[in-house]
């Protein structure tokens, strides 16, 4: 198949490019060449591209940012999904866009599934749904992943900052009241490649296996590294001053994914090994552990 990828020099445009370009004709396109936000230039590119698929992995994503800069965050994360999904209806092309765990309040007790009602708590949240809703008014064809907890390669991400802050640091306070399943961005571009060349369409909630607070995430990654100087201290989300308001339970359901193409995606423990091993750090002896969740 013939794919553009907007955002590709980005965490998971990049490991997008890297999983698709084997077996697809593949361009990519960034923010040095497209603007979104303009829908002149939206369909210009696309036009030039002429591609069968549109990977749209472009995103404002700075949470608290959000908060301040409104405009420009409902600019990229709405509106430029609007110009996208636009230029694709014309020429009868199909759009895959990615939203966030952070369209729903938190508050309820089990995994969201695709049909939950979302409810944003803050800016990013609102603007991503916003996205979503024009998508689905203007797209005839569209597929929607909605992820959560995203780290990888490119770009910044929590496991990088906890890595860098044992750098330099004794003790670590992290949050232990918000839950979600930490994703690694390679093992989402793989579901991609999967849901795209069964041809699937709608809403999908792709993230990896299992769940865990950013606490526990943060202990992982200094064990699964090496790290055993660092304490890390759990703190209340209260304790923390930041702008935008965060949902307590962050948990996707990847049932529908699973139904759709028999594939289960890899726990988050096993995902986050692999991910520090291609980084560079050291590997802890936790084979035994590593069967254990492969079963």
């Amino acid at each position: 198949m013939k794919i553009l990828i907007l955002g590709h020099k980005g965490m998971l445009g990049s490991d997008l490019m890297l999983r698709l370009i084997a077996s697809h004709e593949v361009t990519g396109k960034d923010v040095d060449e497209i603007d979104i936000v303009s829908e002149d230039e939206c369909r210009r590119v696309i036009a030039e591209c002429s591609p069968e698929i549109v990977i749209n992995a472009a995103a404002y994503t700075n949470v608290d940012g959000c908060e301040t800069d409104r405009e420009r965050c409902f600019a990229v994360n709405a509106v430029g999904v609007k110009n996208i999904a636009l230029a694709c209806r014309e020429r009868a092309i199909t759009i895959v866009h990615f939203s966030t765990d952070y369209v729903f309040d938190g508050r309820k007790d089990l995994p969201y599934d695709e049909d939950d009602q979302p409810a944003p708590l803050n800016v990013y949240g609102a603007s991503k749904l916003e996205g979503e809703h024009f998508l689905q008014a203007f797209s005839d064809r569209y597929l929607l992943i909605r992820t959560a907890w995203l780290y990888g390669r490119q770009g910044n991400n929590f496991v990088k900052t906890i890595l860098e802050k044992a750098a330099t640091v004794k003790t670590l306070a992290v949050v232990d009241d918000q839950i979600g399943s930490p994703t690694y961005s390679r093992d989402l571009a793989a579901a991609v490649q999967l849901l795209i060349e069964g041809g699937n369409t709608g809403i999908f909630h792709v993230t990896n296996r299992g769940r865990c607070s950013w606490y526990e995430f943060a202990c992982k990654i200094l064990q699964y590294a090496g790290i055993s100087k660092v304490i890390v201290r759990p703190i209340r989300s209260s304790g923390l001053a930041r702008l935008a308001v965060r949902p307590a339970w962050n948990v996707l359901s990847s049932r529908k994914f699973f139904s759709v193409t028999g594939k289960a995606m890899r726990f988050w423990q096993i995902a986050l090994q692999d991910y520090l091993e291609l980084s560079g750090y050291r590997k802890q002896d936790l084979v035994r552990k590593r069967d254990h969740l492969r079963e």
